[in-house]
């Protein structure tokens, strides 16, 4: 039951400035948290469904949306791929509502929503449609992007991806039902507070994440089938989305490719809980399989 439990708190949590296109600017990070390998980028909000999103673009070429999990923020799911990717793509990372620098609603969370937010802030930026990577409830919500706005995706990337209450270990969901903030890792707290965000946010955040999760509901098996994006699916071997699931999200989705890696949830990306002492950006082995599916 305790591998359970922590297998819950992970996938709970990983899965977990401007207001037009005129006013993007170039920018160092503001909020005190290191810019990836110190990269150029820039930043910016955009109004969209009466919320105030965040996003931030990197590199230049075809671009990439990258949506990060559950409780994170851009720097905490992707600080150590972004460099990678920025070489040869431009990078679009968005932060969802609640999370990060991205206003809220006095709404729950929904990946539906999640869906439409994404799809207008691309209008806003003028990309009529692009590549997608989503890890976690981000791959999630990549889903339902291809499920209510197929013209947005070209190609998508699904790490580690929940689409049926049956995708987690036994267990998983009694434990969500008493999730609380302090099972929340300690490096995505802090990295949500030093953005300047209050502990009022950060149990907000935790307390809609955790709604969400709790009211899940199945993606239906035709929704999944009609999807026509090229899909790459990627999940670990001790992931808290099982290796079944991601088989059987490749065979639903018709046009789909699957790698299994080896390690735990969000490590293939260096999610920021799951970094050790000896991290190499060699350890990403994701970044190939990216590189040659996007081409």
């Amino acid at each position: 039951m305790r591998f359970v439990n922590l297998i819950a708190i992970s996938v709970l949590f990983l899965l977990t400035s401007c207001r037009n296109n005129s006013e993007l600017s170039q920018a160092k990070h503001s909020s005190g948290e290191k810019s990836p390998d110190s990269l150029h980028f820039q930043n910016g909000y955009a109004t969209v469904n009466k919320l105030k999103m965040y996003y931030e673009v990197y590199g230049d070429g075809e671009p990439l949306v990258l949506l990060h999990g559950g409780g994170s923020t851009i720097q905490t799911s992707f600080g150590k791929i972004i460099p990678l990717l920025a070489k040869n793509r431009k990078l679009i990372a968005i932060e969802l509502q609640a999370h990060g620098r991205t206003g809220d609603r006095p709404t729950g969370l929904s990946f539906t929503q999640d869906a439409d937010d994404v799809a207008e802030l691309l209008k806003s930026l003028n990309i009529p449609n692009a590549d997608f990577l989503g890890f976690s409830n981000g791959g999630t919500t990549v889903l339902q992007i291809a499920i209510r706005h197929p013209e947005s995706i070209k190609k998508m990337i699904l790490c580690s991806a929940l689409a049926k209450r049956d995708g987690v270990p036994a267990g998983f969901w009694d434990f969500m039902k008493n999730a609380q903030l302090e099972s929340m890792p300690e490096q995505l707290k802090s990295a949500y507070l030093k953005l300047g965000r209050d502990s009022i946010g950060l149990q907000t955040m935790h307390d809609k994440d955790v709604s969400r999760m709790n009211s899940f509901t199945d993606i239906d098996d035709e929704l999944l089938s009609a999807i026509n994006s090229p899909a790459l699916i990627i999940t670990a071997d001790k992931d808290v989305i099982t290796p079944e699931h991601a088989i059987y999200l490749s065979r639903k989705i018709k046009d789909a490719q699957l790698a299994i890696l080896p390690g735990i949830h969000g490590e293939y990306l260096g999610e920021i809980t799951t970094i050790k002492p000896d991290f190499k950006e060699a350890q990403l082995l994701i970044v190939p399989l990216i590189n040659q599916f996007l081409r």
